[in-house]
């Protein structure tokens, strides 16, 4: 094990020791007051089976098989959730023959962040994900249940049923996967597309035809946003059956993996002999691999924000010093868009996530040791791939190399020394930046200001020319407590044009940018946020600030003394507490914890 991943997971360890111990302890709590079901009155009893068969009835009656919930974030407007329509009946069969119950036990809310870009409902999008956490404890508070399968892929998806599925420690839970749309137009030509229309070169119809070949069916989107980073992460954290993340939706592999998860999880639960709850298979290890995978694949920054509430769920304390210390010696091994050109299916058919595991493992990179669903104990068994052969469900040995090393690379000879990730310092603040997709010659910016409270503003100083310059876009009061902290991956087309008309640009906010941003400096999640008087309130227009993206430094050159004399400014933007269900959202805002502490209401730990 390398002694720096082996000091930071010390370094965590000692730090949650008494906010873990409390989890651990509430849980076994919960665990010595099983079997559940056993324990509720007739009544209740007979209202959480009048719905079943009578075979069915007459199983949960005697509490001597298992109940499995199963807990869902299906809807048919999310490409990548459309296809769950179909799993709660695969699952009830599959159940049902490996000698157990299996019942909906409810579905969740889930907001399409490509959907709602650059609008209003984008400031509900990162408090969806407490709305998850929520909407799962309601679905499993019946107490019927002693496992749970969780089916979800986007976002702040994921992130909220992992809290949710944390606040129920006690059971075991299994996450099942969608699979990614098959390749359609490249990413690359996606990109290209929307810049000329940020330059008025094409029209609507021009990018609209353009975008409905990029997302073009069922599944996820290709590439390498916060989606599918948070199917590497789950599957780096032993959750999902291994080599199971990335396979396509509506093939025959896919439905009979979806099968196996649901008979896997039965092994689990404690009516057998290998009792594995969740809050056992997510430890500080764990947690830690999740920062590895995110670091070694340049994934999305979001994952700052949520593997920390993430975390916090399960007692856990993690901050940015741990993903910048680790950043230092995991290299960077997958190219996958916005970091390369190849998408994810590309990832995938070039050895995907067991050659990465297998990578890590050899290099003292990864916790190998950790408590998983596979059969066996142990991240060893996540090199292998699952295959269909004679239509019978196997897992053989993977690739011991990448089958294509343009996608996928290995520590001797990495594709950066170090993670894509940064934790950024300096007089402005505290913030992160992804480097793994911006050119060297553009990781360092100096210019002089350009300040903004909204991003409309932004594109429209942009479109009337006021950009073509040297100039580092400054865009505040987009913290949790402003406005919900919505991403701003808007902005990302005419920074993206400015930069390739030899301009030298960059972004600084206490904001969020999409998990597809990329070739742009920037520096964001700006602690503390603008709305608590955060420094960037003092910045004004023609202020030079150096952007050092490789020291991790973010500076604004003006004497100290004077900075610190001038008076925070006041919030000009309007209009982002009302309508799109804004207005229901202002005790989340009023309560949200920092960036570097899970932006969250939940889990607040001192």
């Amino acid at each position: 094990m390398h002694p720096i991943l082996e000091q930071v997971t010390q370094q965590v360890i000692e730090r949650s020791r008494e906010t873990r111990a409390a989890y651990l302890a509430n849980v076994d709590a919960a665990i010595e007051k099983g079997p559940h079901r056993a324990k509720l009155a007739c009544g209740n009893l007979a209202h959480g089976f009048a719905a079943c068969a009578s075979g069915e009835k007459d199983d949960l009656a005697h509490a001597e098989k298992a109940n499995v919930a199963i807990i869902s974030a299906y809807n048919d407007m999310l490409s990548a959730h459309e296809p769950y329509k179909d799993y709660p009946a695969l699952i009830k069969q599959a159940v049902r023959e490996a000698g157990g119950v299996a019942q909906f036990a409810g579905g969740v809310p889930a907001m399409c962040d490509g959907v709602t870009q650059g609008q209003p409902g984008m400031e509900l999008s990162l408090f969806s994900r407490d709305i998850i956490a929520m909407s799962t404890a309601i679905g499993l508070s019946h107490n019927m249940f002693d496992a749970v399968l969780y089916l979800g892929v986007c976002d702040k998806i994921v992130p909220g049923l992992l809290m949710g599925a944390l606040s129920f420690g006690h059971l075991p839970a299994v996450f099942v996967p969608a699979g990614p749309m098959p390749s359609g137009l490249s990413n690359k030509e996606k990109v290209r597309i929307r810049q000329l229309y940020a330059e008025g070169k094409v029209g609507r119809k021009e990018l609209l035809e353009s975008e409905s070949q990029s997302y073009h069916s069922p599944g996820t989107c290709t590439f390498y946003g916060t989606a599918n980073s948070n199917q590497m992460m789950v599957e780096i954290m032993g959750l999902h059956l291994p080599g199971s993340s990335f396979v396509n939706p509506y093939t025959p592999l896919r439905d009979e993996l979806t099968k196996a998860a649901a008979k896997q999880v039965l092994k689990f639960t404690a009516l057998g002999n290998d009792f594995r709850p969740i809050a056992h298979v997510i430890n500080e290890k764990a947690i830690l691999n999740a920062v590895i995978g995110l670091l070694a694949t340049g994934g999305s920054t979001n994952h700052t924000i949520h593997l920390i509430a993430i975390a916090r769920a399960a007692g856990i304390i993690i901050n940015w010093d741990d993903f910048d210390k680790l950043s230092k010696i995991i290299p960077l091994l997958a190219k996958i868009y916005p970091n390369g050109s190849a998408d994810i299916n590309h990832f995938q058919a070039a050895g995907g996530m067991g050659v990465l595991i297998a990578e890590l493992l050899r290099n003292g990179l990864l916790h190998g040791d950790i408590l998983t669903i596979g059969d066996q104990r142990g991240m060893a068994q996540y090199n292998q791939e699952p295959k269909l052969l004679d239509g019978q469900l196997s897992w053989q040995a993977g690739p011991e190399q990448a089958l294509d090393n343009t996608v996928i690379s290995s520590v001797a000879q990495p594709f950066a020394a170090g993670g894509g990730l940064h934790v950024m310092h300096g007089n402005l603040g505290r913030g992160v930046s992804k480097i793994s997709a911006v050119a060297e010659q553009h990781q360092v910016v100096t210019a002089p200001a350009v300040v903004f409270d909204d991003q409309d503003d932004v594109v429209a100083a942009f479109k009337r020319g006021e950009l073509e310059k040297d100039c580092i876009v400054v865009l505040r009061f987009q913290g949790p407590k402003a406005n919900g902290m919505p991403e701003l991956h808007k902005l990302t087309p005419p920074l993206g044009v400015l930069q390739d008309r030899g301009f030298k640009v960059a972004l600084i906010t206490d904001g969020r940018m999409s998990g597809a941003s990329g070739k742009v400096p920037s520096a964001i999640h700006m602690c503390p946020e603008c709305i608590d008087g955060g420094p960037l309130t003092k910045v004004r227009d023609g202020d030079v600030i150096v952007l050092n993206t490789q020291t991790g430094e973010v500076n604004v050159q003006v004497d100290q003394a004077e900075f610190d004399a001038r008076v925070a400014v006041a919030n000009t933007a309007k209009g982002h507490h009302i309508g799109m269900g804004r207005e229901l959202f202002g005790a989340f805002r009023a309560n949200a914890s920092s960036a570097e502490t899970g932006a969250t209401n939940l889990f607040f730990v001192d």
